[in-house]
């Protein structure tokens, strides 16, 4: 038995640390959008007696939760293009792993809005006698992906989203930051995931505060290919695009903010004297060998 598991784990472990981080990514994001979207999903269709938007809050704040538990110890749980980016800005990923994280986050994304939809599939049809609406009082494609309130304009839909996906940023680099306070060693996952309740209580009026390129595009391309159609690129004025570039912008603010004015300060670790002599003591016996 044990020889079998052994011979099993030889075969199947991947060997690659890429395949390995795209994989904890895809889980992650989907992890996300399973319990952030399905919170919307069950307020949504039980109008309102199984939920309101405290409880979309916290589907979210456990989701992201979760997802950064469940992946960051591969991958780093970003599950969010917008983290992926700050991190490339600041030197922490390197510039070739970008595209492959993005692309596990959208994919993620879409196969979690998949599973929510195969959840609530006889929902979906008993309500509104299953018609899929993207606006108005029956409207079922924002528990997928976010559209803006009606007093919500292009400019001000922009500046919410770099403003919000910033503060994430912001938050969690001083989660991370070993040289600042930083986070108790395993609950670095429960304090982003506060950070997002944070956003979530405070900055959710405008558009429910998507803050994340791949949690809105890959699930609202879901939703173009699941019923609701290209209505769902077209509506608030094709809003699509600023949850996309928005957040993008946002992340290398948050990223530049956070590096000018908190870690471009940190002290560098001295040395004591006597280390530096034992250091030149070394390396003259090395070079006189």
């Amino acid at each position: 038995m044990e020889d079998g598991r052994k011979r099993m784990k030889e075969l199947c472990t991947l060997r690659k640390d890429i395949i390995k981080e795209f994989l904890a990514e895809f889980l992650g994001t989907f992890v996300l959008i399973l319990f952030g979207c399905g919170s919307v999903a069950q307020t949504v269709l039980s109008r309102g007696a199984l939920g309101e938007p405290l409880t979309i809050h916290i589907g979210f704040t456990l989701g992201v939760m979760l997802a950064v538990y469940m992946a960051g110890g591969v991958s780093g749980g970003h599950v969010n293009p917008a983290v992926s980016l700050a991190m490339v800005v600041l030197g922490k990923l390197p510039l070739k792993k970008f595209p492959v994280y993005v692309a596990a986050q959208f994919l993620g994304a879409f196969v979690g809005s998949c599973a929510v939809f195969g959840l609530y599939y006889d929902a979906f049809m008993d309500f509104n006698n299953g018609t899929f609406v993207v606006t108005g009082e029956n409207a079922t494609a924002g528990i997928f992906a976010s559209y803006p309130a009606k007093h919500l304009s292009v400019l001000n839909g922009f500046i919410d989203q770099v403003i919000g996906a910033g503060a994430l940023v912001l938050c969690i680099l001083a989660i991370i930051d070993k040289k600042n306070i930083g986070a108790p060693k395993g609950t670095e996952p429960l304090l982003i995931g506060l950070s997002i309740l944070a956003i979530g209580v405070s900055m959710g009026f405008n558009c429910g505060y998507p803050i994340n390129p791949a949690r809105d595009l890959g699930p609202r391309a879901f939703t173009a290919a699941a019923g609701w159609g290209m209505e769902v690129f077209k509506a608030g004025g094709c809003w699509w695009w600023i949850p996309v570039a928005g957040p993008m912008v946002g992340g290398v603010v948050g990223a530049s903010i956070y590096f000018l004015l908190i870690e471009l300060h940190h002290p560098e670790p001295q040395k004591h004297p006597e280390e530096d002599n034992n250091v030149k003591e070394k390396y003259e016996i090395i070079t006189m060998s």
